[in-house]
């Protein structure tokens, strides 16, 4: 039983791990538009997303394959879910600009 409860943990881990990379990607993404220097936010953010998760996965698969790949699992989970999430949330946004547009 023990055993299942890390491996659980560490699919948390792995989705919490996933929303803080592709959620801080999307954010990046959005605010690199306006920025006056983009290239050091897109760089800067990046470094500091994929040191988090590489100290994440490190972490966690000390030492125990099985909760290595239960957070690869869910961080892919969080990946497909962010995009999801994003994607209609874009598309909503294009909608009432749209309608705005329209009405003008």
């Amino acid at each position: 039983m023990n055993e299942i409860s890390n491996l659980i943990w560490a699919f948390i881990v792995g989705l919490l791990l996933g929303v803080l990379f592709f959620g801080g990607l999307w954010i990046t993404v959005k605010k690199v538009i306006n920025s006056k220097i983009p290239g050091l936010l897109m760089v800067g953010s990046f470094v500091l997303r994929i040191t988090i998760v590489l100290a994440g996965f490190y972490f966690i698969g000390l030492g125990d394959w099985k909760k290595l790949i239960a957070c690869l699992i869910g961080f892919m989970v969080s990946r497909f879910t962010i995009i999801y999430l994003t994607k209609s949330v874009d598309e909503k946004n294009a909608q009432i600009k749209k309608e705005v547009v329209h009405e003008a």
